[in-house]
């Protein structure tokens, strides 16, 4: 039969239990969190190490930019595909700037000859490892707001080269003239994308 003065285990951490019987009463500290130990001591691996990941910061205008870039890049691409090339030009335009913008960040300061102090990067170079996310962002907003350019360029194209086709499908006013205006297209795979169905 088990002793039923002895401690629970799922009772140590209580911080509200009474001490154990012998032992003085102590005033009350906070307690500090305890970090795993992966080897001794925290390195490059550890999220609160010198060297870990660093969080976003709003503040910080490069990754600001950075994340501009991405969001305006994406919703300028969907705009594009959803044939709305203005609003998909206007966001295109925007994160390029914003891309290029925290991609070069500002210049790096030159080294001081007179205290011997080396250069300090500058631009995203400066955040150190905690950069990477932040490039990904930028790199990854000009990629898709190249491509919401493209479309939008193609999509203006497009109604430069058929212009005919398009002023004829705008001003009629019956589904038969509006049928009638597929003869200002080209016999291709282009005409047969852009002809009206019946």
């Amino acid at each position: 039969m088990p002793d039923r003065r002895q401690p629970d285990p799922s009772t140590d951490d209580n911080p509200f239990a009474a001490p154990p019987e012998g032992r003085p009463d102590q005033p009350w500290e906070p307690r500090q969190p305890q970090r795993p130990q992966d080897g001794g001591g925290s390195g490059p691996s550890e999220p609160g190490g010198p060297e870990g990941p660093a969080r976003w910061d709003p503040m910080d205008p490069l990754q600001r930019r950075a994340r501009y870039a991405l969001l305006a890049g994406m919703w300028g691409f969907f705009f594009g595909i959803f044939g709305i090339p203005s609003v998909g030009l206007l966001l295109g335009a925007l994160a390029i700037y914003w891309g290029v913008s925290a991609l070069r960040g500002r210049p790096a300061t030159e080294a001081d000859p007179t205290t011997g102090t080396p250069p300090q990067p500058g631009g995203l170079a400066a955040l150190g490892p905690a950069a990477r996310p932040q490039r990904a962002a930028a790199i990854s907003g000009l990629v898709s707001a190249s491509l919401a350019i493209l479309l939008a360029a193609s999509s203006y194209a497009l109604q430069l080269a058929y212009k005919d086709f398009y002023v004829c499908r705008d001003d009629a006013l019956t589904r038969t003239a509006e049928l009638q205006c597929n003869n200002l297209l080209p016999d291709n795979v282009l005409g047969e994308i852009l002809k009206v169905q019946r």
